[in-house]
């Protein structure tokens, strides 16, 4: 009998980070930090938060520092201990039993389909999650994204991709998805009749913009495997999911949560600001700063 229950998930983290050279040239874009916790730590919280189990990480040659970061560090904890830092032993233990991790790597730079494609011997026949490492999504009041998605698949049974309005011209930037007309929303879900990846503003079927967050059945591996290239010339997941379609019910969820794009400069910055904000021991420091620069603007 298949495995209903969501328990695995992966992270695609295999980019190259150009963006925010020289900074990644040695270190993964993943373990860039908000304020001191690098986005790729916010991200598999959000999946332990969810109730995933299992998590594979798609990485590349360049990306040790990712895997050091959830492993032991003897070494460290001891000198830690030898200074009476026993608040500090217990959080870098922590975050290495976070979860149970692994790796393997994308050898080719082929697209985000390609690398979800890598993982199809880790989940087997199971339903999936997917987390992109460029969307850090907060939900202080509710439950977080993904399992907003998961909850959503228990009542589906089906694929569902994490969607949010974006502006309009914006839309040309994301995967865009065009609710079914024949099936009326119900809440924050709704039936799919097509994906667009990245279309034309004119062109964009609704603004609902597909942000990092997937649950997705087992048989989209089918369509991965023959999956050709598509925009920018690489293996598109949103590509698969089209055909995937064709087969099965496919679902989008308006996830609840304040969604940022550490993958670009300005969304980090916007991150690093919130977050600061948020911590006690930072915010009256932060805000006091942040308003003497604004009188000088």
């Amino acid at each position: 009998m298949r495995q209903t229950k969501v328990r695995k998930a992966v992270i695609p983290a295999a980019g190259l980070g150009t963006r925010f050279l020289p900074a990644t040239k040695a270190l993964p874009k993943e373990m860039l930090p908000i304020v001191d916790i690098p986005t790729i730590q916010y991200i598999i919280q959000e999946a332990v938060d969810s109730g995933i189990e299992e998590i594979l990480v798609i990485t590349n040659s360049n990306k040790h520092a990712m895997e050091n970061h959830f492993d032991v560090n003897y070494e460290l904890e001891e000198r830690l201990k030898a200074s009476g830092k026993t608040e500090q032993v217990k959080m870098v233990r922590d975050i290495a039993n976070m979860a149970n991790i692994y790796y393997i790597r994308q050898k080719e730079p082929k697209g985000l389909g390609h690398a979800i494609m890598c993982a199809n011997d880790f989940i087997g026949d199971e339903p999936f999650a997917v987390l992109l490492g460029d969307d850090v999504v907060i939900n202080k009041e509710g439950q977080p994204a993904l399992k907003q998605l998961i909850d959503a698949y228990q009542e589906t049974k089906s694929s569902v991709v994490g969607v949010q309005t974006v502006p309009k011209e914006t839309v040309n930037k994301y995967g865009i998805i065009a609710p079914s007309r024949s099936h009326p929303a119900k809440g924050r879900l709704v039936k799919l009749s097509d994906m667009v990846e990245k279309p034309k503003i004119d062109k964009a079927p609704s603004q609902m913009a597909i942000l990092g967050r997937y649950v997705l059945t087992p048989e989209i591996f089918d369509f991965l495997e023959t999956q050709g290239k598509g925009a920018g010339g690489e293996i598109q997941l949103t590509d698969a999911i089209k055909r995937l379609m064709d087969r099965q019910a496919v679902y989008a969820y308006d996830f609840e949560g304040n969604r940022y794009d550490v993958g670009d400069k300005f969304g980090f910055i916007q991150a690093t600001i919130d977050f600061a904000l948020d911590r006690p021991e930072l915010h009256d420091a932060v805000a006091k700063y942040i308003k003497e620069k604004a009188e000088k603007l």
